[in-house]
């Protein structure tokens, strides 16, 4: 977790042949005798070194896909995979897609990065394979030339500023509508599903594992329900909610947000001989306010950039790591008060090696037009009135002040034009899925891995009880561990839902 200005980071059918092609899944359709889609399916992946200095066994190939599944025979964008091979050729089970989620997350160094934190046992059966999804990194990547300023999305809600709030997510969506308008109507999750079968199909695999984290636990529940003779093992970890897709997402990370913080001022109390912020959960919670109050008077100082009431608000996501969190918020008091810079904020060491350069540069938006163009073109629900957005602002920073009103402020999915271009994905089948889930977790909070439980009805979730932050296998050593090695090695999941100590 990093700490940025004290906020935490974080079809359309052409022809009578294109009718029968939308009328198939793909899976299917590649079957069919003279099918476009078939041209995809039948593609031979060069492999070569994905990037000098990378290691030779980390492979990179780049495959054609058409940018409109309807139109198969219409314009194609690259798709960038790349792979690690299993380790025993004996044990090989297939081929494990891998996604670490976002959107707008680039994966094409996945195998190395994340693949080889996985259990050893996991990597002798599969052959680990990593993609940048269409749109983003080095498949095809969008960008909307849009400022630093503009890519800043969290905006706390106040009745003098939403006007400009308005202006920015207009900005957004008609700077995006401009430079990338043909295109954006096919960045969505259901065509990025469709992406992974012709993976699938290319590999020559029957059959295809999964395992995704946060954004990608979606990606992997559309694919089981578009193509469910398709998917193998497949294990969602820090899932989202696939019914409140997607506004309600970020509403659910206020929620989440209060309860967070509850645990926090009661883990502080304890310790108040040590840092000083209150007796009583009531106190520390007061001494918390005051502070906001105090930084919106005056911001504080850190090495960093100064800290608004706000910054430290939205910065909310600090509160799931408890024992980083208590000593911060006191030097922070600290600093308020003697004028002492305090530390810039705590920071979560990541676990992954560094991902290797890659040839092809990326817009500097990238990821962020990328996450637009699928928050706002997997659905149309979302409110196309700003005065919407500005009830439900303040409604729920009344609700949940710690971050209520960014998470229902205005976003440019209010103005963009290609908003739900395909009818958002019902995910509701008995697929055999395991589902990880941290106890604490601000980006995709429990009850979020328990809408998508409910939504899978054969899936089983194990529960991390007392662990924290975002990201399960290959993150952290848990008690999960055990469970999903298992799964992925012989296909069984747990007789039951369980919980576990971290």
């Amino acid at each position: 977790m990093t700490v940025r200005n004290g906020r935490t980071t974080f079809l359309l059918t052409v022809g009578a042949a294109a009718t029968l092609v939308s009328a198939l899944t793909p899976a299917a359709a590649f079957a069919a005798p003279r099918d476009p889609l078939q041209q995809y399916a039948q593609q031979k992946p060069h492999w070569q070194r994905c990037a000098p200095g990378s290691p030779a066994a980390f492979q990179c190939a780049t495959l054609k896909v058409p940018l409109d599944y309807g139109d198969p025979g219409g314009r194609k964008i690259d798709l960038v995979i790349s792979r690690i091979e299993a380790g025993s050729t004996k044990e090989r089970h297939g081929a494990l897609l891998l996604n670490l989620g976002g959107p707008g997350g680039a994966g094409l160094d996945m195998p190395l990065s994340v693949g080889t934190l996985l259990p050893a046992a996991v990597q002798r059966q599969y052959d680990l394979i990593g993609f940048d999804p269409r749109g983003v990194g080095q498949s095809s990547p969008l960008g909307c030339g849009l400022t630093d300023d503009e890519q800043n999305w969290e905006h706390a809600y106040t009745d003098r500023t939403f006007a400009k709030d308005v202006a920015w997510a207009r900005t957004v969506a008609d700077k995006c509508q401009a430079k990338e308008g043909d295109t954006l109507p096919y960045i969505t999750t259901r065509n990025t599903a469709r992406d992974l079968d012709v993976i699938r199909a290319v590999l020559g695999e029957k059959k295809i594992s999964y395992l995704g984290y946060s954004y990608g636990t979606y990606l992997g529940a559309v694919y089981t329900q578009m193509f469910p003779q398709r998917a193998d093992r497949v294990v969602l970890d820090s899932a989202v909610d696939p019914t409140t897709i997607w506004r309600g997402t970020f509403q659910g990370w206020a929620k989440g947000a209060e309860l967070d913080f509850t645990r926090w001022t009661k883990w502080a109390a304890e310790r108040n001989a040590t840092y000083r912020l209150g007796a009583t959960p009531a106190k520390v919670r007061k001494t918390f306010w005051d502070l906001v109050a105090q930084a919106d008077r005056k911001p504080i100082p850190t090495v960093g950039a100064p800290l608004t009431g706000d910054d430290l608000r939205l910065g909310y996501d600090a509160f799931v790591h408890v024992e980083t969190a208590t000593p911060w918020i006191a030097e922070l008091k600290e600093a308020a008060a003697v004028g002492k810079p305090a530390p810039a904020g705590p920071t979560t060491p990541t676990p992954y090696p560094a991902p290797p350069t890659f040839a092809h540069s990326v817009p500097a938006d990238n990821a962020g037009v990328a996450a637009w163009a699928i928050f706002c073109g997997d659905t149309s629900s979302w409110p196309r009135d700003p005065e919407q957005y500005r009830r439900d602002a303040s409604r729920d920073k009344a609700r949940y002040p710690l971050y209520g009103d960014a998470g229902s402020n205005i976003q440019p999915c209010a103005f963009w034009k290609s908003a739900g271009s395909e009818p958002t994905t019902v995910v509701n089948n008995d697929a055999s899925v395991l589902i990880l889930q941290n106890q604490w977790d601000s980006r995709t909070p429990l009850a979020m891995a328990q809408g998508m439980h409910r939504a899978l009805r054969g899936s089983r979730m194990v529960t991390v009880a007392g662990g924290e932050g975002h990201g399960v296998l290959g993150v952290t050593k848990s008690c999960a561990d055990a469970s999903a090695t298992a799964y992925l090695t012989t296909g069984r999941l747990p007789a039951e839902d369980q919980t576990c100590s971290s």
